[in-house]
């Protein structure tokens, strides 16, 4: 290709997907347009690059365009002299967004052309030009938008269905008339979603009865033929049901109720009462949240997924604080990969939080928790994002095993790796290695200790024995605890007893007679720990 040849790259856009199956549709008239208008400048040495440039069903108010990302793509990397489209709003219908992509033209001695508008952008007529016809095209487009929605907003206040998917309950008719008929099937289901909201008193609780019940979302065809819907329902998904004022027989705008045209399918007095249960609720949960959950919002499981915080009460009205990860919020059923941890107990989290920021960061002792801008919660590391200003106090903290580095998407942050293991076995989560600071009371191993010595007694050389055959299996495996060796009894007692040993493992496995064969087995390292 000679010096003075001219590499054109054609541009095409169409806003709907009407017509485009068609065998020549609007994208193929552009594109012949403007192979013409090349053709008519062969002289300057203009060539059609092979490469289509398409964007069909595509608004321009957006820069979000696959076609459009190749084009300035290829441009960076020089293989374009020379953009065509056959109108300026083919290209964006937003000043912004031409100024943008005008500044990227430049930078890379691109010119513009419209077959319909000829003028280019290496002049300064040429620019002037193009702006006042963009200033037009987005003037155009904002006007349309307003029409459209003032006509939405006079169509919902006549109580008309102005398009979407219709919600669990109702039907489109087969005439194509803006208003909702009742799915008698469906509607039998959301009042009975209703009725066990009431009964349970809880979302998450509903969710899981639904799911066992195999209760299901709405299934529907799209004009593809695709089947989609059908899944379980996540916490999320029932808090809108639950909320929707259109099981009213109301269509609402803008938080504005009006009558609808179609039928109510839960009357007045069992909404009512859901929604002032959802909201006793609401009070409930969000009453003093940030002092219970201090670190609501930066908390991220290991798949990057943000863990919030969750609440439940037991059986003698004690409140459990935990951070949940978003999947299992939802209702996620599998297995997480690389054994990672879904739920946290919030308290223990905030206190190994506290252990580690107080030991690398001294200077903020005080509010240790407000320290990580990001904590993330790995089965064998805890990872935390601090300002990159406390690194020099965090190297000089740092333990041999544990890691400092810069963070590439966030220069502003460093990144200190914790190795832990965090166990979550009855609700009580521990760590290991630079990152233990402090005993381990194990409170159900140090009860099943003394509950083996209140069965056992000492025969005249001190050594325990059993005073009855206790009557369960259950507690003659537990009385055998009383034979463990002294100084695993006092590790215990002290919690000092290693991280991984959990009271079903001494109960079930069989304890050898010999001492150092019982510190070997339950990875006490010698005698005396």
């Amino acid at each position: 290709m000679n010096a003075a040849a001219k590499r054109c790259a054609i541009y095409t856009r169409k806003s709907s997907e009407e017509g485009l199956d068609q065998e020549f549709n609007s994208l193929d008239a552009q594109r012949e347009a403007g192979e013409a208008y090349v053709k008519s400048q062969s002289s300057e040495g203009w060539r059609v690059l092979p490469a289509h440039y398409d964007d069909g069903g595509f608004s321009g108010g957006s820069m979000e365009r696959p076609g459009l990302k190749r084009l300035l793509a290829d441009i960076a990397a020089g293989m374009i002299d020379v953009v065509v489209v056959y109108k300026i709003d083919r290209l964006t219908r937003s000043l912004a967004d031409f100024a943008r992509i005008v500044e990227l033209f430049d930078k890379h001695q691109v010119s513009f052309v419209s077959v319909t508008q000829a003028f280019n952008t290496t002049s300064s007529m040429g620019r002037l030009t193009l702006n006042v016809l963009l200033s037009f095209a987005q003037f155009e487009r904002e006007v349309t938008g307003e029409r459209i929605r003032d006509k939405i907003a006079a169509s919902k206040a006549k109580g008309m269905w102005m398009g979407g998917v219709p919600p669990l309950g109702y039907d489109l008719p087969a005439d194509s008339a803006r208003r909702l008929i009742i799915n008698e099937a469906e509607a039998a289901i959301v009042r009975s979603i209703f009725h066990k909201y009431l009964q349970l008193g809880s979302v998450h609780s509903l969710q899981h009865l639904l799911r066992e019940q195999g209760v299901r979302s709405k299934q529907r065809t799209t004009k593809g033929g695709k089947l989609v819907g059908g899944e379980p329902f996540s916490r999320g998904a029932l808090f809108y049901l639950l909320r929707n004022r259109i099981y009213l027989g109301l269509i609402v705008h803008k938080d504005t109720a009006y009558p609808g045209v179609h039928t109510a399918i839960v009357d007045a007095e069992l909404f009512d009462a859901v929604q002032s249960k959802l909201n006793a609720n609401a009070r409930e949960h969000g009453a003093n949240r940030v002092t219970r959950s201090p670190l609501r919002g930066r908390v991220f499981d290991a798949a990057g997924n943000p863990m919030s915080p969750a609440f439940s009460h037991g059986q003698s009205g004690k409140l459990y604080r935990y951070y949940v990860s978003a999947p299992l919020q939802q209702g996620a059923t599998h297995k997480p990969r690389n054994e990672q941890l879904r739920r946290i107990p919030a308290s223990n989290l905030e206190r190994l939080v506290t252990t580690i920021a107080t030991r690398l960061v001294p200077s903020q002792r005080s509010q240790p928790l407000t320290v990580p801008t990001r904590i993330e919660v790995h089965a064998h590391s805890l990872q935390l994002l601090l300002p990159i200003r406390l690194l020099p106090e965090v190297r000089a903290s740092l333990a041999d095993d544990e890691q400092v580095e810069r963070v590439d998407e966030d220069p502003s942050s460093l990144r200190v790796i914790v190795p832990i293991r965090m166990k979550m076995r009855g609700g009580r989560a521990w760590t290991t290695g630079a990152a233990r600071q402090e005993a381990r009371h194990d409170r159900a191993m140090i009860k099943a200790l003394r509950a083996a010595h209140t069965m056992a007694r000492t025969d005249k050389d001190g050594m325990p024995r059993l005073e009855s055959s206790p009557g369960s299996p259950y507690l003659r495996r537990l009385a055998r605890l009383a034979f463990l060796a002294p100084d695993i009894q006092e590790a215990i007692m002290e919690g000092r007893q290693p991280p991984t040993l959990m009271l079903e493992q001494l109960t079930r496995a069989k304890i050898p007679a010999s001492w150092e064969e019982q510190r070997r087995l339950f990875a006490f390292p010698c005698a005396g720990v």
